[in-house]
């Protein structure tokens, strides 16, 4: 990657993976106190203004009048609608199922950056792609029981469109805008449009304001929302796109990992075969050809 260090690089991503991951289990268990429209507004426009305070020294560099639709086309791509066709397509399907058919995204992610971006794209890697989205499934297939919504499925795969479009573009905008500047834009907002339609279809009444749920509510801001989108976009930014979104198939093991640890859920043959496979991924993805010819010269 260009302009991070890899010994940073491997750490921005070791600190992506295990927060993105203890995010599903732990806003699993945020959700026990709150409805999901007026949780997800919350969590993503507490994390905005967090990063805002932080940008402010360098208000100059935000340049609303010139960049606010890149702003605004980001924060519907990457947040509104990620995280809005998320939260309701969870009511859908199960949510092995959901998450499998989400992570399809760094697939995705690798054809968008081949046509859109112009990274390389070779057979070794197409087929690390296609892997690590078979370990996801595989991880998940526990969690397969019940009926097939098709709606559901719909819900997922926007999900997973809507999260890999918003990344091919913040990099194709990388050039033209400040990141801290974008991620604290996109992020408040996000939250402002997902707080507006919760507050019109939830009550704020359900909300249980104890210390549970508002030590869950500033763990994810700060740690998941505001430091997880800021790490995965300074990633995007420096190196390839497919090649940093190959690892994200490793969140799916850290968040059942936790799961099995914190929720008591069990290890299944599902995830100790998924693990392998996701781990081969990686490494067909970030190994290039003529890397593997000059080891066999």
């Amino acid at each position: 990657m260009s302009s991070l260090s890899r010994s940073r690089t491997i750490l921005y991503l070791i600190f992506l993976v295990i927060m993105w991951g203890v995010n599903w289990p732990l806003s699993k268990f945020a959700l026990e106190y709150t409805s999901p429209l007026l949780f997800a507004g919350l969590r993503t426009l507490i994390g905005g203004v967090l990063l805002i305070l932080v940008a402010i020294p360098n208000y100059k560099k935000l340049n609303l009048r010139r960049n606010w639709p890149l702003y605004l086309i980001s924060s519907l791509l990457n947040i509104v609608l990620y995280y809005g066709l998320q939260t309701i397509g969870l009511q859908y399907l199960p949510a092995g199922l959901f998450s499998a058919i989400v992570f399809l995204q760094p697939v995705l992610l690798g054809i968008f950056s081949w046509f859109w971006l112009g990274e390389s794209m070779y057979g070794m890697k197409m087929v690390g792609l296609f892997l690590g989205f078979l370990g996801v499934f595989e991880i998940s297939a526990g969690g397969l029981a019940g009926h097939l919504s098709i709606t559901g499925v719909l819900l997922a795969l926007g999900s997973a469109l809507s999260w890999a479009f918003g990344t091919v573009y913040m990099k194709k905008t990388t050039e033209r805008v400040d990141m801290v500047w974008m991620v604290a834009s996109q992020l408040t907002l996000g939250g402002l449009l997902l707080l507006g339609t919760g507050s019109y279809l939830e009550r704020w009444g359900d909300i249980t304001w104890n210390v549970p749920f508002i030590s869950a509510l500033f763990f994810i801001s700060i740690f998941v929302i505001a430091l997880g989108w800021l790490v995965y976009f300074k990633l995007i930014g420096s190196g390839e796109a497919g090649k940093v979104g190959a690892f994200t198939f490793l969140i799916p093991v850290i968040a059942i990992i936790c799961s099995v640890i914190f929720l008591g859920e069990s290890v299944t043959w599902n995830l100790v075969t998924g693990l392998g496979m996701i781990v081969i991924s990686i490494l067909l993805v970030n190994i290039r050809p003529g890397a593997l010819r000059r080891a066999s010269e």
